[in-house]
């Protein structure tokens, strides 16, 4: 097909336009995408004894937007809520600034004893049907151990297996099922992966955890990149600013692969004003973001 000078000249010009924008996209930072991951908060230690009204507004004055609340503390939101008190909960979310994450539970499933794991998977199946009551988004869970009376491999692919059942359980009701990082031995990076080849479903992630053995083996970067295909949309971590992990690494990779989910504050110090530690995170965030 014949094309008219003008024709051809106006694809040029489209042409040269697209390849000089490539250019300032390359050399501007204004046109470098910036990564949306997003400050949030786990009331494990510092937010344990905030009822939901208190939490929120403290969240909401250290511009922390979002929260995953530990079960069985003085926020209440467990499975013996009410239809009603479920509404609420969620109604006093949707009303704030803050989002409701989901739930952090202790749920594990490396019990040998096999009416323990069953108990253990339907405890974690209320915990999915009150998050997506409340207007959360997934149940955190976790391994907690090894069995010296059990093979590895067989403990391993026990939870792997109860994973997958939860996972395909918890789609049902839009929850993302959350592996924590967990346990003296199982949180092993090598050993979360293989839990993790057993779960073999795309509704099983992992939360990351900042656990001091992600630097064991052939280090940090090994050990995430053994993992980072599994990631949820949560990651757990301890004061920013903390000298004994590599958190600027962390912050890196998760940039790197264009992380879209939460880095939550899980700390586990004591300050007398958790309101102004709070607003430090907040600016030490910001600040190691603002490299980006």
């Amino acid at each position: 097909m014949l094309i008219d000078r003008k024709t051809f000249l106006q694809n040029l010009s489209i042409a040269a336009g697209a390849a000089l924008l490539s250019d300032f996209a390359q050399a501007d930072p204004l046109f470098v995408k910036k990564p949306e991951m997003q400050l949030g908060f786990v009331t494990y230690l510092w937010g344990k004894d905030w009822d939901v009204p208190t939490l929120i507004k403290n969240l909401s004055d250290t511009h922390i937007a979002g929260v995953e609340l530990r079960v069985e503390h003085a926020h209440k939101v467990m499975p013996d809520l009410t239809p009603e008190q479920r509404k609420a909960v969620k109604k006093q979310f949707a009303d704030s600034p803050v989002k409701i994450i989901g739930l952090g539970t202790n749920q594990q499933y490396d019990y040998p004893d096999q009416d323990k794991l069953k108990s253990s998977i339907e405890r974690t199946k209320e915990f999915i049907r009150l998050s997506a009551d409340v207007g959360g988004t997934g149940v955190k869970v976790k391994p907690n151990a090894l069995h010296k009376e059990v093979p590895t491999e067989k403990t391993l692919e026990q939870i792997g297996l109860a994973l997958r059942g939860l996972a395909g359980y918890a789609a049902d009701f839009g929850q993302q099922l959350r592996l924590e990082v967990h346990g003296e031995e199982t949180q092993e990076l090598p050993n979360i992966r293989k839990i993790m080849d057993y779960a073999d479903h795309r509704n099983a992630k992992i939360c990351w955890n900042c656990n001091k053995q992600d630097l064991n083996g052939q280090g940090f970067q090994y050990n995430f990149d053994l993992v980072k295909k599994y990631f949820g949309d949560t990651c757990h971590v301890r004061e920013l600013d903390r000298t004994d992990y590599p958190y600027p690494e962390l912050i890196d990779n998760l940039a790197k692969m264009d992380y879209k989910g939460w880095v939550l504050l899980e700390c586990h110090t004591n300050p007398d004003d958790k309101i102004a530690a709070l607003k430090q995170q907040r600016q030490v965030f910001d600040t190691m973001m603002a490299k980006y």
